[in-house]
């Protein structure tokens, strides 16, 4: 039987923020990241570091700001956005690790051995400083599955606590989100990311879920890039009574009422 404790991880100021027409202010972050800890979100992806002076900058605030949530920064796979996200003081140093064939040839002109040693110097920089390791495959949905079980067990073994399954280009069905999701080893904690182009985002995060998954993405009013991420509010609507991520419906509710002034201040976000 699936437990009914789950966990939130927003992304609302990272991948939310890639909607069209979107753009925070430091403050602006710091007072959604506040919002989102209070809430009791459990994990918040701040950022991505390497943008910036001026991410680093919204980063570290966020960071003194946050009680209880824990702070993830997001990386390329290469040691100079880690040390960035090391530098900010992240809680967790999350490493994206391009799984599919097209992304490996057409992103990193890369091979898939080249991806395992990458990941191997990558994890053992961030053991040396003593941060938490999580690892993302971007692309999962699209990857060979032999290649995708192959980096889950490196995941493991490079001592990742949670290893990120990425529809990135939202093509999952809830059927096929089942299949592959409850085909994972329970060595090691799983998280959902969601995309939401045909529109069953919040679908395969539910499914995800039920089918072993610990951590779901997520974010507010459902942002992101292209058709959005999966919607936290739709999210904790559809598995009232079923799973437990511990956030209150009528906290976020007023939360984002609160909050909506912000993220759609520019007229484009609507778009």
């Amino acid at each position: 039987m699936t437990n009914r404790q789950k966990y939130i991880v927003d992304t609302t100021l990272r991948d939310g923020e890639q909607s069209p027409g979107m753009a925070f202010s430091i403050r602006e972050k710091v007072t959604i990241a506040k919002s989102l800890d209070a809430l009791g979100v459990s994990r918040i992806e701040a950022g991505t570091p390497a943008m910036g002076r001026e991410e680093c900058r919204a980063f570290e605030k966020i960071k003194l700001a946050c009680q209880k949530a824990k702070i993830i920064g997001w990386n390329r796979m290469n040691l100079g956005d880690i040390s960035q996200s090391i530098g900010c003081g992240a809680d967790i140093i999350h490493v994206c690790v391009p799984a599919s064939d097209l992304l490996i040839r057409e992103k990193l002109r890369s091979t898939r051995s080249q991806v395992l040693e990458t990941l191997c110097i990558c994890a053992a920089a961030i053991h040396a400083e003593r941060r938490e390791l999580t690892i993302g495959l971007e692309d999962a949905s699209r990857a060979d599955w032999d290649f995708v079980v192959l980096l889950i067990e490196t995941a493991r073994d490079l001592g990742a606590t949670t290893l990120r399954f990425s529809d990135t280009v939202g093509i999952m069905s809830p059927s096929l989100c089942k299949a592959t999701i409850s085909r994972i080893p329970d060595n090691i904690d799983i998280e959902v990311h969601m995309h939401n182009d045909l529109g069953m985002a919040v679908a395969n995060s539910i499914q995800g879920l039920r089918s072993g998954a610990k951590y779901a993405d997520s974010t507010l009013f459902g942002i992101g890039e292209r058709a959005g991420n999966c919607n936290l509010e739709h999210l904790l609507i559809a598995t009232q009574g079923q799973l437990d991520f511990g956030i209150s419906l009528d906290e976020l509710q007023w939360r984002q009422a609160d909050l909506k002034s912000i993220i759609y201040k520019n007229k484009l976000a609507y778009a």
